[in-house]
């Protein structure tokens, strides 16, 4: 099994409770999997799958996550197709036939497929030896996401009696996971549930004032990578998006309200690192298996704890450190129940209450947001600080004599009858002279204008500075106000010292050191990751099915200089080492002949030896010389060397930077295309190759435009 794991997917061991799963599966008893996301849910049914004798038939709701696994999956050299209504009907009549007669070991259906007209024939015409429902919390009433088709499942469910089947979700508290045994009948389950703590996430809430202006300094800090806005409203999407644009930070809004074509082109420009910030409704991101988004912010309250862990799991899919955000103002809370208030079912009403509640006691908690969140799912969390939440980390050190102020800003509540939240007690106490301040004469009180020379934001820290300290409460009724505690009004009376924490900028994850990260190369990764674009953009698919960050990461560090040693690599199976092993270690070589850099031993890998089919494939870059001696074509030579046509144009590139070329002149194309694809460099003032290749039409192959290029820079 783990050759396998090596051999498709370029791990060297399996994660938690995955080979526990995977035995269970092969042994042919049910499974109920609760894994948080990015824990390697989907390999343990990919990788039985492999193993088993016929096809694994996969159940997801989520279209553009079906396609984004199956790019994988072939990529990692596993047969796999879909089955959607993103399909014609002769892409789908070419599915099926290829699922009949066997070719296939993994195929996707969305739930609404089961209940075509025929379809259950078809199923039937299939040797099926695995059923795998991903996000099985959506056939539970329970649950936040339900979906009615899912229902239909148990039908499925009966049809294949004899065949193994696992359920795997996220996101399910125990109400929901009994729900799904219940729903699939599948009593007799074993049940694997593995922390829902995602380490590497670093999760804050900050309060929601001057909220773009802190959005806008947070992305600063995020710049080139990939980043989820979450809104709620989709006129918020637009106004942020464009408010984004404007500041010179490249976003795009997305929500249900925009033409299908438009979100779909959206979706595919962020998955495609094409537009690194989405400012979206939640309809975006289901489905989503972008692995490398950074950071996800949420302008606004979440409906339900469930639902905001599901959307903060959008961050860090591939384990690296990864930042979750929330701006928080009680005011918020109105919205959400003005839509409540409009639910027809008074059960579902109360519940849809409750889950709210939720949300807001986490956002005012002052105890770890991570302990928080696992005892919500019902998990034991034992520790008391996470060292990856604002509350543990930027829990203060050094306080100062608050006293003055605190008395200032306790006796303004006082004074106004404690009937006024925290935006008119800090307007009374800077003196403003607003309308409704006027009205109620606050203007006329003793304490208006007393903290005229303390900023706003500053006495709103203080406010909550108090609250946390317990001595202000707040009423957290239809309009939230401020009153003194006991605690408060002893210490005004007795003229005691209030201590309050010296305010600190917010820490996030991505400036914080861990001992397992790599001080890698900043310079090569960055040209790793263009050429790992370049071949996505050439083969059509996302980057990330190409490799991952942390695999790129790994080369940037290690700098291997043979297929041996590539091969080693995190994430490097055997079709990706055959297909792209060449051109990265191309680039990598060049890397460190420029910088005078050295390859490192990799742990533990240096004595595994490798496939000595893929030995005998590791020509060196003077074998390509020595064919372009011989004046072959580019394809000539890729066909020799049994490798893409992309890789010999890195080897040819690597030569002539490194002054080892012979002559290429033969090479170069005819003038006449030479001509238009140079303008189309002057045009795009770029040397990249996606802007010529998109104001070209896409009428030349990006090798075309790799050869110009080359003749230009030499």
């Amino acid at each position: 099994m783990l050759k396998l794991l090596k051999t498709h997917f370029g791990y060297d061991s399996f994660r938690p409770l995955q080979k526990e799963i995977i035995d269970t599966i092969i042994s042919g008893q049910d499974s109920l999997v609760l894994m948080p996301t990015g824990g390697g849910k989907s390999l343990c049914f990919q990788l039985p799958a492999l193993t088993l004798p016929g096809i694994t038939l996969v159940i997801s709701p989520l279209i553009a996550l079906m396609k984004d696994q199956v790019d994988t999956l072939c990529a990692n050299g596993i047969s796999a197709a879909f089955l959607n209504s993103s399909l014609t009907l002769k892409e789908q009549a070419s599915v099926m036939q290829r699922a009949s007669s066997g070719e296939l070991k993994i195929l996707y259906l969305a739930p609404e497929r089961l209940e075509t007209y025929g379809f259950s024939d078809f199923l039937g015409s299939l040797n099926v030896s695995l059923l795998a429902i991903d996000e099985a919390h959506c056939i539970s009433e329970w649950g936040h996401d339900f979906r009615p088709d899912y229902r239909n499942l148990r039908n499925l469910r009966e049809k294949f009696s004899k065949v193994p089947v696992i359920a795997l979700t996220a996101t399910a508290t125990p109400t929901v996971r009994e729900d799904i045994l219940h729903q699939l009948g599948m009593e007799k389950a074993k049940t694997f549930i593995l922390s829902f703590n995602r380490e590497n996430l670093h999760y804050s809430v900050r309060p929601k004032y001057n909220a773009f202006a802190q959005l806008v300094e947070l992305l600063q800090s995020f710049k080139n990578k990939a980043v989820i806005v979450y809104c709620f409203s989709r006129k918020n999407t637009e106004e942020i998006a464009q408010n984004l644009a404007d500041a010179g930070l490249p976003a795009v809004p997305y929500h249900a309200g925009l033409p299908k074509k438009t979100r779909i082109e959206t979706q595919e420009k962020f998955i495609r690192d094409e537009v690194p910030i989405i400012v979206a409704t939640i309809a975006f991101g289901m489905g989503i298996d972008k692995p490398d988004v950074r950071l996800v912010v949420h302008m606004d309250l979440p409906k339900t704890i469930e639902s905001y862990y599901q959307e903060t799991g959008r961050a860090g899919r591939d384990g690296l450190p990864s930042e979750c955000v929330l701006f928080y103002s009680y005011a918020d809370r109105r919205k959400q129940e003005y839509f409540i208030n409009q639910i027809a079912n008074p059960q579902e009403q109360r519940l849809a209450l409750s889950k709210l509640d939720n949300v807001i006691d986490y956002c005012q908690d002052s105890t770890c947001r991570r302990a928080y969140l696992l005892n919500y799912f019902g998990e034991d969390w034992k520790k008391t600080m996470c060292d990856a939440c604002d509350n543990c980390v930027e829990l203060p050190t050094e306080t100062f004599d608050a006293t003055e102020i605190s008395q200032k800003i306790i006796s303004t509540i006082l004074r106004t009858g404690e009937r006024f939240g925290t935006a008119h007690i800090c307007d009374v106490l800077h003196g403003s002279k607003k309308k409704r301040i006027v009205e109620l004469k606050h203007h006329q009180l003793s304490v208006h204008g007393i903290a005229q020379e303390t900023s706003l934001g500053a006495l709103r820290e203080y406010v909550e500075a108090l609250k946390k300290s317990k001595y202000l409460e707040q009423n957290n009724g239809e309009y939230p106000t401020l009153r003194v505690s006991q605690k408060g009004r002893q210490a005004l009376l007795s003229n005691e010292l209030i201590s309050l924490p010296i305010s600190k900028a917010p820490t996030t994850i991505l400036t914080r050191k861990f001992g397992s990260d790599l001080e890698y190369d900043i310079e090569a990764f960055e040209k790793l990751r263009k050429l790992r674009k370049q071949i996505a953009d050439e083969q059509n698919v996302p980057p990330f099915v190409i490799f991952g960050d942390r695999t790129l990461q790994e080369m940037a560090y290690y700098f291997p200089a043979s297929l041996e040693s590539f091969a080693h690599i995190f994430g490097v199976g055997r079709k990706k080492l055959e297909e792209f092993g060449e051109a990265f270690l191309a680039c990598i070589s060049l890397h460190a002949l420029e910088n005078d850099l050295n390859e490192k031993p990799i742990p533990g890998k240096t004595a595994q030896p490798i496939d000595k089919k893929i030995s005998r494939s590791s020509l060196t870059l003077q074998e390509t010389k020595a064919m372009l001696l011989k004046k072959l074509s580019i394809q000539e030579i890729a066909d020799k060397r049994e490798l893409s046509p992309s890789t010999i144009i890195q080897h040819i590139e690597k030569l002539t930077y490194t002054n080892q070329a012979p002559d290429i002149s033969y090479l170069k194309p005819n003038k006449e295309q030479f001509e238009i694809i140079k303008n189309a460099f002057q045009a795009t003032n770029s040397p990249s190759l996606t802007p010529a290749f998109k104001y070209l039409e896409e009428k030349y192959e990006y090798n075309e435009l790799r050869l110009v290029r080359l003749f230009l820079q030499i």
